[in-house]
């Protein structure tokens, strides 16, 4: 959602940060709503000037016995009042018209994000740790699931269709233990206030954090028109819609583990196999409410937060700065954190850090007032993967497995896997 008076005052720049995207020039039918909307808008308030003053001049005619010209007066108010009536709902529908224009459009990407079209013109900014140097052919995840009995995906077919796991025993333990360790790292070492938040959501929640209405085909959708949560950013975010915060109180940062769910819509073909694109899947997310001079910091910060989760599972990572083309659609920047897996010989995203701007502000409604003054501010939202748990379990499993087949615990993890060590090859 964009503030309207700065397409109108400098259409050139927006359209041009538009084009960065790739997108076409937007301003002129953003700008021929709003001057109708405007004109209709003038024209109201012309005629409720017009029906004020009339309606006073009811009494004087009255007053003078000019019952004739009275007469003609209120019939004069009544046509106004049924014009206004009658043009408020124009009113309502220009509006409805501005906002899905508005709401269609992506966000304005920051001055220091790379131009580009797709991932291939992403920047690196850092690679951390070494790749494991295995002595033999690595197995991919589900092969050593599978192996073990452990990760079913043909009885989750049978369950709940295509894109399903079923995880049993060590491995079922080991998601919920890496959830576990990567909720204690962030409130206990980095203040994020832990948050169980609802797992359903209505149109408006969507609405203010831009998954509606562009991307409703990625969404499953309950009969009683609630929306199953694509990620606990949209519940998190929400926290402080229709907000005015102190601005002493800020940054406000959430974070939640929930089970998440996405369509894949556009994704076919794409890892059919396995855990990395699946329609339920379980989440760390950390959100971060803060004010417009510490919203880059503050991105750093969180992509900081889920870099030293995979630090201390002691996995090889790289971190890139998202090109203007590959770029989320509510995002200003973003950083992508991509893990070593040895069984893909690649790097595959295992959190999006992104920082909003007032674009999810203005669409829920959520300002602060700053400290040195009366008036209020939108302020700017966070959010970033701390991490996808789905995900960790790949890479932990891929990187940590052995040549008989067996697959070591990271030491951060033994505590919440009651001290377990190994979990042990399938015997033959």
């Amino acid at each position: 959602m964009f503030d309207i008076k700065l397409i109108r005052d400098d259409p050139q720049t927006f359209d041009a940060a538009l084009a960065r995207r790739g997108l076409e020039p937007h301003s002129p039918a953003i700008l021929a709503v709003d001057e109708k909307r405007r004109t209709h808008v003038a024209h109201l308030q012309e005629l409720q000037g017009r029906r004020n003053a009339a309606s006073k001049e009811i009494g004087k005619a009255k007053g003078s016995g000019d019952d004739a010209g009275a007469q003609k007066l209120i019939d004069e108010v009544a046509a106004i009042k049924a014009e206004i009536q009658a043009g408020e709902e124009t009113e309502r529908a220009l509006d409805d018209e501005l906002r899905t224009v508005l709401f269609s459009i992506p966000n304005l990407p920051n001055n220091d994000v790379p131009d580009g079209v797709d991932e291939n013109d992403n920047v690196l900014l850092r690679t951390v740790g070494e790749p494991p140097k295995l002595d033999f052919q690595p197995k991919e995840h589900f092969d050593l699931g599978e192996a073990f009995g452990l990760m079913d995906f043909e009885t989750a077919a049978k369950i709940s269709g295509a894109r399903f796991v079923v995880l049993k025993g060590a491995l079922a333990r080991l998601e919920r233990a890496l959830a576990q360790f990567m909720l204690d790292l962030q409130t206990e070492e980095h203040g994020y206030t832990e948050v169980v938040p609802p797992a359903l959501v209505l149109d408006d929640a969507l609405y203010g954090t831009g998954q509606l209405p562009k991307f409703s085909e990625d969404l499953f959708r309950t009969e009683q028109k609630h929306w199953l949560i694509p990620t606990a950013e949209v519940p998190l975010t929400n926290l402080v819609r229709e907000s005015i915060l102190d601005e002493a109180s800020l940054p406000h940062r959430y974070t939640a583990w929930t089970q998440c769910f996405r369509s894949e819509a556009g994704s076919a073909g794409r890892d059919t196999r396995g855990m990395i694109r699946q329609h339920q899947f379980s989440k760390v997310e950390m959100v971060s409410i803060t004010t417009p001079e510490q919203s880059l910091a503050e991105l750093d910060r969180m992509t900081g937060c889920a870099e030293e989760v995979l630090k201390r599972l002691g996995l090889a990572y790289r971190v890139v700065v998202l090109c203007t083309g590959d770029m989320g659609f509510g995002a200003r920047k973003t950083h992508d954190i991509e893990v070593w897996l040895p069984g893909q010989d690649a790097y595959r995203e295992i959190s999006s850090c992104s920082v909003c701007g007032d674009f999810q502000a203005r669409r829920m409604g959520a300002r602060y007032r700053p400290t040195d003054s009366k008036d209020v501010r939108f302020v700017h939202t966070l959010n970033g993967s701390g991490l996808a748990v789905g995900r960790t379990l790949v890479a932990v499993l891929e990187n940590y497995q052995q040549v008989d087949g067996s697959v070591t615990i990271p030491d951060a993890l033994r505590p919440y896997m009651g001290g377990l060590e190994t979990i042990p090859a399938p015997s033959v």
